[in-house]
């Protein structure tokens, strides 16, 4: 990453190294980024996604595990369809095995400074 990224151009490199599985939340994409209250505007990011079929947005959720995303993908259940193929189990839009399925890039990844 350079620093004449945009910040939706980082947070979808962050995105993209989410491993098949697993899930993270946009506070801590914006933590590892060094923007700690930017988690909303990760979900942003998140939205303006779709369509770029290389980011796996359906792999960051809340920081409680909600899919409070899912209603911006396309289909009522997409998202929730997404994880569950991957092997994530679901009950009532929350991620059942939240903290086992956790990725944290701010342990996983190198430090960007």
């Amino acid at each position: 990453m350079s620093e004449s990224d945009s910040f939706f151009d980082k947070v979808y490199e962050v995105a993209r190294k989410i491993p098949y599985g697993r899930i993270t939340s946009y506070g801590a994409i914006a933590t590892y980024l060094g923007a700690k209250k930017s988690a909303r505007m990760v979900g942003w990011a998140m939205n303006a996604s779709h369509g770029k079929e290389d980011i796996p947005a359906h792999r960051v959720v809340n920081r409680k595990g909600l899919l409070t995303g899912k209603h911006h993908f396309e289909g009522t259940h997409l998202m929730q369809q997404l994880l569950e193929s991957e092997g994530v189990l679901i009950k009532d839009n929350q991620i059942i095995n939240f903290e086992e399925l956790f990725w944290n890039p701010n342990i996983e990844l190198k430090p960007l400074y």
